[in-house]
């Protein structure tokens, strides 16, 4: 398997699980246990080709390479920090643009933040520290993606 095939297969793996969940709960709203199974197939697709876009757009490997010699270059770096502490902040930060997709990322900002504890494997940053990485992750993939860019005058 080649390196763009698996790093397809990963964005396309995070778009189906963010988006069977949220097919999943919209389904459970709509037709109760019935449209939860029908929903959480949908939302999978769905994500699947979403994650896929993404992946295309910004091949992940690439995504984790650059971050990972720029890093300690970013405004936000504190030498006290390293790799093992950034990496889970950029890909958190790709993982939720997937998820939020559309959305500005001061708008879920706060979301971010509330769910950073669960999420930073075993990153010693707190959201304070590690929100600097998780924006610019966004911002990364915003800026590959045609159209996402030039909303709100970015």
């Amino acid at each position: 398997m080649s390196d763009i095939k698996k790093d397809h297969s990963i964005g396309e793996g995070t778009g189906a699980g963010a988006g069977a969940i949220a097919g999943a709960v919209a389904g459970t709203a709509i037709g109760g246990p019935v449209g939860t199974a029908v929903g959480a197939v949908v939302g999978a697709i769905a994500g699947a080709k979403t994650g896929g876009a993404i992946a295309e757009a910004v091949n992940p490997t690439e995504y984790r390479d650059h971050f990972q010699n720029t890093y300690t270059t970013a405004s936000y770096y504190n030498a006290d920090r390293n790799w093992n502490d950034y990496e889970p902040a950029y890909q958190y930060g790709y993982q939720n643009y997937d998820k939020y997709r559309g959305q500005r990322f001061e708008d879920v900002e706060a979301k971010l933040a509330t769910d950073w504890d669960a999420s930073r494997a075993e990153s010693r940053l707190a959201w304070n520290e590690a929100k600097g990485a998780v924006r610019d992750g966004w911002h990364y993939i915003e800026r590959a993606l045609p159209g996402d860019a030039d909303r709100d005058g970015r």
